[in-house]
């Protein structure tokens, strides 16, 4: 991309300045937010789109530029965007998520979205933030390096985003409506996709339902893998190729060689893809399938396929279809020892140019678990979740109740009550085996409770998962930070031995992690953004059930260590 190229991203007048090396460039988008028919696998759905894409249009930035997102709102449903992974530092009225730093925005009504990326280069993406609206409203953020700085890896000779995601046949907001009125788990997607299209493999999907990606022979593209799937983590492998991961969401890490790649919800990974010396006579598929531990039935478990062709010159287009198809080979829905070890490999470069800046010090330490319980059942009501009780999720024993006036409006002018309270547990409140036999009674509470912390806080997270109802990963996914994953491990964290094991030198640097199957994750960051920072499991349906916090971060003593006051189009509840 040549400092004079612009990519238009939409259908709407818009422009961009070219890339300044002596100003920040300011980079102007509008999404409209439109319903669309899109037919897939022979069904043919009202899909909220962004300016008629899905998925939606991607941005394009370079670190340090300033982006300014003006949404319309022109379908019948409340919505807010979040900018997934980008630190909004000093910008938390643009983050997203909604009731927590904004209201949502009301059917023709519009906000501008305004923050600059700050340190950060490689892959994001950005994603509705309220319901399941994100299962089609989602697209990719690219943050390329600043004019003149390299990547500290070959120089790719092309780049691709590739974005995982599911589609229902059904609108996924009654899908997740009748789960929270029954109590029971939702019905499972109809299909994954890649970049929108579900590929050869399910009933009904035609050619053109395919993503192919056509390559050369003897080049190395850059695969901006984005994992935007609404429940499922996702085994991606590349028949006959073998990939390097050079970036993890929008971070660089020491590259690492593998041939089958584990992605959550909310991740992201650049990876190197190297074709063949010559372009063979064969095509190859490219599949993904999902990393689960519960039990079949409670999730899509199929297979999304996109086809990788080379292209050549000496060879007729239409012989193309009669070449083999190879087909990887992916782990066990339920490898979990798989997902362990591949996370376990992730490093960051730390290099002097990239240092990982870990804290070594801990202000604050928290021990969090994370899981799936249970609620008695409503009266007069009959629920259909384990022994006729509800579905729920909770972080130390609290399942979030969403307000209903943004928190971060409450915070900034001083009207916190009645909205939030401060008193959420740093520690589980009803110890126990969290990974045994599960105790008889879990004591969930409901509530909107917070974390405060001071200005410049370091902060060390034990994020622990319990088998209350069963064992699971949960892809953690903290707003407005960076954290670094200092170690992982399985069964019960013990905060006598496991320390010893950390690692305060070079651990990856990411903003949504796995607490693994059965085990736990630590990590440290610095609480050096003012705001209200909202942090989720990126699994939709524990998030809707209420496996989410938030942390209040206090302004500094300095003028540029305070959150600035709201934009005037700051939507309203």
């Amino acid at each position: 991309m040549t400092a004079a190229t612009f990519i238009a991203l939409t259908l709407s007048i818009l422009f961009a300045l070219p890339h300044l090396s002596f100003a920040t460039t300011t980079r102007n988008y509008k999404f409209d937010i439109r319903l669309k028919n899109i037919t897939r696998l022979c069904h043919t759905r009202s899909v909220a789109t962004v300016n008629g894409r899905m998925p939606g249009p991607r941005i394009v930035a370079r670190e340090g530029d300033r982006v300014i997102v003006k949404v319309v709102n022109h379908i019948p449903n409340n919505v807010t965007l979040h900018w997934h992974g980008v630190r909004q530092l000093r910008s938390g009225w643009s983050d997203g998520p909604s009731y927590v730093t904004q209201c949502p925005i009301q059917t023709g009504q519009s906000y501008v979205y305004n923050f600059t990326i700050v340190g950060q280069r490689g892959t994001l993406w950005w994603h509705a933030h309220i319901s399941w609206m994100r299962s089609s409203v989602y697209g990719p953020i690219i943050i390329l390096p600043k004019l003149g700085v390299p990547y500290p890896f070959i120089k790719p000779y092309k780049e691709i985003p590739i974005i995982f995601g599911e589609w229902f046949n059904v609108d996924p907001e009654a899908v997740i409506a009748q789960s929270l009125q029954t109590g029971a788990g939702p019905n499972v997607s109809d299909a994954y996709t890649i970049n929108g299209l579900p590929g050869p493999l399910y009933n009904c999907s035609t050619t053109k339902d395919t993503f192919k990606l056509k390559v050369k022979a003897g080049k190395t593209y850059l695969l901006r893998m984005i994992n935007a799937a609404l429940n499922d983590e996702l085994f991606f492998s590349i028949a006959g190729h073998n990939l390097t991961v050079v970036d993890a969401d929008a971070v660089y890490v020491k590259p690492l060689d593998t041939d089958i790649l584990l992605i959550t919800p909310g991740q992201t990974y650049n990876v190197l893809l190297r074709t063949k010396p010559s372009a063979p006579n064969a095509t190859y598929l490219m599949t993904a399938r999902p990393y689960a531990t519960t039990a079949s039935g409670t999730f899509d478990n199929t297979t999304v396929a996109g086809i990788l062709e080379y292209v050549n010159p000496l060879r007729a287009s239409s012989s193309s279809s009669k070449l083999p198809l190879l087909t990887p080979k992916l782990p066990n829905f339920n490898d979990t020892a798989f997902a362990a070890n591949f996370t376990g490999k992730l490093r960051s470069l730390a290099s002097a140019q990239f240092p990982a800046n870990v804290p070594q010090t801990v202000d604050k330490r928290f021990f969090f678990t994370v899981g799936l319980g249970t609620k008695p059942c409503p009266k007069n009501q009959t629920c259909q979740g384990p022994n006729g009780t509800k579905f729920t999720a909770t972080v130390n024993n609290v399942s979030w109740t969403l307000p209903t006036t943004a928190l971060l409006q409450a915070h900034y002018f001083g009207q916190s009550k009645g909205v939030y309270t401060t008193d959420f547990p740093i520690t589980p409140p009803f110890p126990f085996n969290y990974t045994g036999t599960p105790p008889n009674n879990t004591f969930v509470t409901n509530g909107t409770k917070v974390v405060v912390l001071p200005f410049n806080t370091s902060v060390e997270l034990v994020m622990q998962d319990t088998s209350i109802q069963g064992a699971e990963s949960h892809p953690l996914h903290l707003h407005g930070f960076n954290f670094f994953v200092l170690g992982q491990g399985f069964g019960n964290y013990d905060p006598s031995k496991d320390p010893s094991k950390f690692n305060l030198v070079d651990p990856v640097e990411r903003n949504t992690v796995g607490v693994p199957d059965g085990g736990w994750v630590a990590v440290r960051f610095l609480a050096d953004n003012p705001g209200v920072w909202f942090m989720h499991c990126h699994l939709e349906v524990h998030t809707s059930w209420g496996l989410k916090m938030a942390w209040v971060v206090n302004d500094g003593p300095l003028p540029n260590q305070k959150l600035p006051p709201p934009p005037s189009d700051l939507p309203k509840c």
